[in-house]
């Protein structure tokens, strides 16, 4: 069976070390969230960073807005939140209803940019530059290095580009080669077969059987040796249970590491959101070079 990856219990340590540094630095950050129609999930998930702001000593504000709200009503609630001093990150709960999210991301001031989907912070990250980077893309990151497994060799991201791109520069920054994969890719399975990490963010519920996982034959070819580590990013409400694009029971067996659905992505995620805040408040105090 493969080892879990438990993001619950190492979330949990990055909280406890974020709420050290604030109370060490005496630094007071802030963060503001829109949120934008009434999505079940989307309120569930600003909830879950409602309660992790609070109970870290992030300062936390919340503008609600209904569904059918002009782009142009957000971007000018944005450029507010870029003038205010006490609010140091500005999230955007994705997806909105209908209303263009690179435009409304593209007004955030980089510098906020608390989820790192700004295209300059992108852009950074491409480079090589400090920035701002995905919550989600350093929570997987932490994964992987919590496993020990940050010296594979390739990966492939099975997903779209705005999820797979910041992981593909990432894995390269740790030497490790990545191959973005569309879910409908027809050799989706040969490509899974030969990765050393294997991350997956398909909104598809089980797409990847344990035969898509790559493994090696030991003890005379009986057995079959697991290699891969396997992150699952999916979540998708099936018959009132949360599903991930992994299927568990076949996954499990011929994965090295496995990241589980729920309580394995999405607390990192919440807890780099953190990260990422506390990063923001810091630049932000920094005295201006002249």
């Amino acid at each position: 069976m493969a080892q879990l990856l438990d993001g619950k219990t190492l979330a949990q340590t990055i909280r406890a070390k974020v709420k050290a540094r604030i109370q060490e630095l005496r630094i007071h950050p802030g963060l503001a969230v829109i949120l934008v129609g009434d999505n079940p999930a989307s309120r569930l998930y600003v909830e879950l960073k409602q309660k992790a702001c609070e109970e870290v000593g992030i300062g936390f504000e919340k503008f609600l807005y209904p569904a059918d709200i002009s782009e142009e009503t957000l971007m000018a609630k944005i450029r507010e939140l870029n003038t205010r001093k006490e609010i140091h990150g500005i999230l955007v709960q994705l997806p909105l209803p209908s209303q263009n999210a690179d435009r409304i991301i593209s007004a955030i001031d980089p510098k906020k940019d608390a989820d790192g989907f700004h295209r300059s912070n992108m852009q950074n990250l491409k480079e090589g530059k400090p920035g701002l980077v995905p919550a989600v893309a350093l929570g997987i990151m932490k994964l992987l290095e919590s496993a020990g497994e940050t010296k594979a060799k390739t990966a492939v991201v099975v997903g779209s580009e705005l999820f797979a791109e910041p992981l593909v520069y990432l894995l390269r920054d740790k030497g490790i080669t990545a191959e973005i994969v569309s879910p409908e890719d027809p050799s989706i399975s040969e490509k899974t077969k030969n990765s050393d990490i294997l991350i997956v963010a398909a909104g598809k519920p089980e797409l990847i059987k344990g035969n898509m996982i790559k493994t090696r034959p030991s003890f005379f070819g009986i057995f079959q040796k697991p290699l891969a580590v396997v992150i699952d990013v999916g979540t998708t409400k099936v018959n009132g249970k949360i599903k991930g694009d992994v299927e568990f029971s076949s996954v499990s067996r011929a994965a090295k590491w496995l990241s589980p659905v729920p309580c394995g992505v999405g607390p990192m995620t919440v807890a780099m959101l953190l990260v990422n805040v506390v990063k923001a408040c810091k630049l932000a105090e920094k005295p201006t070079k002249h």
